[in-house]
């Protein structure tokens, strides 16, 4: 009886099945309003500005959503807050040419790293309008650092966001890894059969021409 598979065919199927397992998703917990990977249940925290607003935003969405912060290390995963700047954008303007009306914009840089699977680097960005009054200039410059504060914490819940997508932003990056390296194999497994095939051709097409020779021997002794 004839076996459905061969050698090489159940190997590449063991080998698709053990790449398949590991790309598995790790577990999630539900963690506030988020569904966070069990894999930054502890995370460290690292920011250009340890002790500014928007790194305590951070941290406070930490303790909200049930996340431990530890200290950095390499064998834990690590927020790191490498930037945050703002700008403005004329809407409209007094007659005296001065902004009557303008777009407020928050943009935050940071990064993500995981071990053993790579960093991941964000940008994300707040803006609000903001009505600006020349009479009121005192209350005006109160005013703005209290509507920055809120895209802070607009930007710090953002980032919260994207941690929950982690997982699948990792594995998708650890399945194009392994892709390539089931590709690798797959090439070298028919470059080997391709090989076993021509030194097959090559063993049977001997015998022929040693015999054609025995032949014509035979023939000249018979002569």
């Amino acid at each position: 009886m004839k076996s459905f598979f061969s050698a090489n065919s159940l190997t590449r199927l063991l080998i698709i099945t053990l790449l398949a397992l590991t790309t598995a998703s790790c577990g999630f917990h539900l963690r506030g309003n988020y569904m966070l990977p069990d894999g930054i249940a502890k995370l460290s925290l690292t920011s250009f500005d340890p002790y500014g607003q928007l790194t305590r935003m951070v941290r406070y969405q930490f303790k909200l959503h049930g996340i431990s912060e530890v200290a950095p290390a390499k064998n834990v995963p690590n927020l790191n807050i490498n930037s945050e700047s703002q700008g403005e954008r004329t809407l409209s303007i007094y007659q005296n040419n001065g902004k009557a009306e303008y777009d407020l914009t928050l943009t935050v840089n940071y990064s993500v790293t995981i071990p053993n699977q790579g960093q991941q680097t964000y940008t994300t960005k707040v803006t609000r309008t903001f009505l600006d009054n020349p009479l009121t200039a005192l209350a005006k410059s109160v005013e703005q650092d209290e509507l920055v504060n809120v895209m802070r914490e607009q930007a710090a819940q953002q980032i919260m966001r994207k941690l929950a997508r982690l997982t699948t932003v990792f594995n998708k990056i650890e399945e194009d890894k392994l892709d390539s390296q089931l590709k690798e194999i797959l090439n070298e497994e028919d470059k080997k059969e391709s090989s076993d095939e021509t030194g097959k051709t090559i063993i049977t097409t001997l015998p022929a021409k040693q015999s054609n020779t025995v032949i014509e021997h035979d023939s000249h002794n018979a002569q």
